[in-house]
């Protein structure tokens, strides 16, 4: 657990509160509109890390990490509240998955957003495309 001011970071799964996550993702987020509860449950299950964001036992923000926790980690539904923004929460928040110690050796971690100056102090970067490596998705 990580503590700053009347705010906690906690992986533990057993703290999430299902419902706001739930709310945030499926009908608040650019990324996850209709995100169904089946669907987010199972994301959350097979997630190697849960970060809950905590005001007190509110629970007012979210991200979760994919990984192998060998070499590749994918940082997803990354959140605070509306209510709770601008107070570096969500700075601290992804601060604190990248110097995670089972996720700060990973070779890789990635994301994706469309604010990408936000994750610029964690050390983030925009790939560059004309690297001779592409990156590639399939979308299904």
């Amino acid at each position: 657990m990580w503590q700053k001011d009347d705010y906690t970071i906690s992986t533990d799964k057993s703290l999430l509160e299902f419902d706001i996550i739930h709310k945030y993702i499926s009908c608040d987020s650019y990324w996850g509109i209709g995100r169904s509860q089946e669907v987010m449950q199972r994301a959350i299950e097979h997630s190697a890390f849960c970060f809950g964001v905590y005001h007190g036992k509110k629970q007012i923000g979210f991200a979760r990490v994919v990984s192998d926790l060998a070499t590749f980690g994918y940082i997803a539904d990354v959140f605070i509240l509306i209510g709770y923004r601008g107070h570096g929460l969500g700075k601290w928040l992804i601060q604190t998955i990248v110097t995670h110690p089972e996720l700060a050796v990973l070779k890789r971690l990635m994301l994706f957003t469309r604010t990408p100056d936000f994750y610029g102090d964690a050390g983030f970067k925009i790939f560059d495309q004309s690297h001779e490596t592409k990156f590639l998705e399939r979308k299904v």
